[in-house]
């Protein structure tokens, strides 16, 4: 398995903790030849490429270095079989976003950059642990066509064409759900915002390039807990 990817992958992590998106719980994964790569559960913060999960296609883990795959690796692995055209997931708890997430109702859109999160960010209802196929499958059937999802009382996550892609998502949805929830009461309810999502894909690139510059990855420190 490529060595490049799975440091891509620790990156990522390293740079989803230094942005505030995840604590003790998250994880990363991106799609690789008959599967994918995820991290494992330890802190995302010092993630390195020696610990990084292969997993197959069907869920089946087949390497998993420091015996830590995530309970949620199922999620993973359904939301790449129902959706080609995701390459990588990043998988958070910031605070606005678990906050909207204790109810069902979509996460509005209140302001244009929060459409880099997705026109529309359904709530996936259960608020179980998605630890089997089953419910994993219902997790990405909520997902489906979307950029993001928020999981009940459980945070969310994002999908991308690639890591960067997943994050810098996943970093303009939690800064969504925290603009929904500082608006006053029902504020820009009443915006149709069809004409400025055209511009969306633009301000996606440019979003990816600020979030990598502003959250480099810092080389793990292998004394940190």
């Amino acid at each position: 398995m490529s060595p490049e990817l799975k440091a891509e992958v620790a990156a990522t992590a390293r740079m989803l903790a230094a942005a505030g998106l995840v604590e003790a719980f998250g994880h990363v994964s991106a799609r690789c030849s008959g599967g994918f790569l995820i991290t494992p559960t330890s802190p995302m913060l010092n993630a390195v490429a020696d610990t990084i999960i292969t997993v197959s296609d069907s869920g089946e883990i087949l390497d998993d270095p420091a015996g830590a795959a995530p309970l949620e690796t199922p999620l993973h692995g359904a939301i790449y079989r129902a959706r080609p055209d995701v390459g990588a997931i990043c998988r958070g708890h910031g605070a606005a976003m678990v906050a909207w997430g204790v109810g069902t109702d979509d996460l509005p859109l209140r302001h244009g950059l929060g459409a880099i999160a997705g026109a529309r960010i359904p709530v996936h209802p259960d608020f179980e642990l998605i630890a089997g196929t089953e419910s994993a499958e219902g997790a990405a059937a909520t997902l489906g066509p979307h950029h993001g999802v928020l999981l009940r009382a459980n945070g969310g996550l994002a999908v991308g064409a690639d890591l960067l892609e997943a994050a810098t998502r996943l970093w303009f949805l939690e800064e969504r759900a925290r603009v929904v929830l500082d608006a006053a009461g029902g504020a820009g309810a009443d915006i149709d915002w069809a004409p400025r999502l055209a511009h969306t894909a633009i301000e996606l690139r440019r979003a990816k390039a600020w979030f990598a510059a502003r959250f480099a990855p810092a080389t793990p420190d292998p004394d940190r807990e």
